[in-house]
């Protein structure tokens, strides 16, 4: 019988290298930036949706929400009056072409989020305070309105010029970045808690922040990122977007080879924030010019307007098939705060 010897350091050490290998890309994915494949889908009351065939994704994949659970065999009824989520909705509810300071729209959705944790609260093992969703009278189950903040909620705004930094981006992405900090007249920069490289956000974006507990949908960061993805193409199918889609391997939703709309997001418990943007009309285009989006070299960006010839759509025409589609994809109703 033979006796080896071994390196009990160095099987340690190789050991607790694979864990934090495990550990980053646990971390990678839950701040992930990704864009989307649209399929057929039906509006209906109750959210039975047609079965969708999906372009290869990165990972994961996207099923209706009435098909997702264990059995997936089984359909599951969703009264979608009853799953009402609160709009911010700063485009459509204003007669000016209105933009929202970066900050701002950052704070709201930073509040909303606590707003959520709190009606949650911090051990799995308890009952959340309250419900999610909205009720369909607000005055049933005790609930006073000024919590209600905590439910689900939707912002759809278009910002103020931006360019934004996910937690690991790289600032070589943004050209002249050493001399940008110095002059007032250039795009300010915010790095923030998303997953992605830099991107752009300015007029003639709409951009979407969902604030959600996933509990209420599916517990599952691939399967978020593929119901966002799905939002986007339904809208640009409802806006007449012909050969929408995205590319293997390739995060974006592309239209004839350019990147149409991104999508980067944060999970805390499994609320979430950050969201979408979709480039609607010309004036969405001009500062990519100072960055490489999302640091896809070589690759152009477009617009909703660029796409189309029959018709040329303001942020709010496209808001009402971005809000639509959203109601289909997340089986809800949203209600607009007063």
């Amino acid at each position: 019988m033979f006796c080896r010897s071994y390196n009990y350091n160095y099987i340690i050490y190789h050991m607790q290298s694979y864990a934090l290998c495990l550990l980053l890309v646990t971390l990678s994915e839950q701040q992930l930036s990704v864009a989307a494949f649209a399929s057929q889908t039906k509006c209906v009351s109750l959210c039975q949706y047609q079965a969708l065939h999906l372009a290869p994704q990165q990972l994961g994949e996207f099923k209706p929400i009435h098909l997702v659970g264990d059995d997936s065999s089984k359909e599951k009824q969703i009264d979608r009056s009853t799953r009402r989520v609160w709009l911010y909705d700063f485009v459509s509810d204003t007669q000016h072409d209105d933009t929202i300071p970066y900050h701002e729209a950052w704070d709201l959705q930073k509040r909303l989020m606590e707003q959520q944790l709190s009606r949650i609260g911090k051990r799995p093992k308890d009952p959340p305070l309250y419900n999610q969703f909205l009720p369909v009278n607000k005055n049933e189950e005790g609930v006073d309105s000024d919590s209600l903040i905590g439910c689900d909620s939707i912002i759809i705004l278009q910002h103020d010029p931006v360019y934004t930094l996910g937690t690991a981006s790289d600032t070589s992405f943004i050209h002249d970045y050493d001399n940008n900090s110095g002059n007032e007249s250039r795009v300010p920069i915010v790095r923030i808690e998303r997953g992605g490289e830099v991107t752009y956000h300015g007029p003639g974006q709409i951009t979407v922040y969902p604030i959600l507990d996933l509990r209420g949908y599916n517990q599952d960061i691939h399967w978020y990122m593929r119901a966002l993805e799905e939002a986007i193409l339904l809208a640009l199918e409802k806006a007449g977007v012909a050969g929408a889609t995205r590319e293997e391997d390739v995060t974006g939703v592309w239209v004839s080879n350019k990147k149409i709309a991104a999508c980067g997001v944060k999970l805390k418990r499994w609320v979430t924030m950050h969201g979408v943007a979709v480039n609607v009309d010309m004036r969405s285009l001009g500062n990519f010019d100072g960055i490489v989006p999302c640091g896809l070299e070589g690759r152009e960006v477009t617009c909703v307007n660029d796409v189309i010839d029959d018709k040329k759509y303001t942020l709010q025409e496209f808001a009402v098939h971005m809000k639509a589609a959203l109601e289909e994809i997340f089986c809800i109703t949203l209600v607009s705060v007063a």
